[in-house]
């Protein structure tokens, strides 16, 4: 399994509105893939920004050619991320998955 790690910041006032956005249109986005396995959304804020780092695991690096086409490297933005985020960084980060483990 593969973990695909993106990073963004936005003003702060727009926490709630883009943690929306993410949840209507981006994780759909990803849960409709083929070769999506799941994903954790985390968000915090402070005065200055509000963060957000979205980590999808996916069954391996060629299927996740299926959302972000042939360059797997490649952040994939949609045409509504101009109106939120500060920075769009060029690239993600790939770890392979080696354990997850649960409490049960």
């Amino acid at each position: 399994m593969i973990a695909r790690i993106w990073k963004g910041r936005t003003k702060p006032e727009h926490f709630e509105e883009y943690t929306q956005f993410m949840r209507d249109r981006a994780i759909p986005d990803y849960k409709s893939t083929e070769g999506f396995v799941k994903l954790l959304f985390l968000r915090r804020r402070d005065e200055d920004f509000a963060y957000f780092e979205l980590i999808t695991f996916w069954q391996n690096m060629e299927v996740i050619k299926n959302f972000a086409g042939d360059d797997h490297k490649k952040a994939k933005y949609y045409p509504e991320d101009k109106k939120y985020l500060i920075d769009f960084p060029e690239e993600v980060t790939h770890f392979e998955v080696f354990a997850n483990e649960r409490l049960d």
